[in-house]
């Protein structure tokens, strides 16, 4: 076991309609029902943090929602303003799991650095 937390956000409709709405690119729709099944990224937490969730993302929303925008839209003109810690709740339903097992048994190494 790691000594980590894993969040991930689920989309709720609002984060499905400011897709749907901002894409121009082509007449395709996402459904709340797709993106349920969607791969999603994991953030891995300090496993303190689990134990104080809110107040961990009362204090890091923004780091969250914006990565989830970016993920859609690198123009951040186009990404919902402003961005409160309210909107990133009617957005987003979070899960948190605190028992993580590493099966790997090597190194684990960002790739971004």
């Amino acid at each position: 076991m790691i000594n980590r937390a894993a969040l991930l956000l689920k989309y709720k409709q609002p984060m499905i309609d400011w897709i749907n709405s901002t894409d121009s690119s082509d007449n395709s729709i996402v459904t709340l029902e797709e993106m349920t099944n969607e791969e999603r990224t994991v953030y891995l937490i300090d496993e303190n943090s689990a134990e104080n969730l809110d107040q961990m993302l009362k204090k890091n929303y923004d780091i969250f929602f914006e990565n989830e925008l970016n993920d859609w839209y690198q123009d951040e003109s186009a990404w919902p303003k402003p961005r409160t810690y309210k909107l990133f709740m009617e957005w987003f339903d979070v899960e948190c799991h605190t028992v993580i097992e590493d099966l790997v048994g090597t190194e684990i190494v960002d790739e971004d650095v």
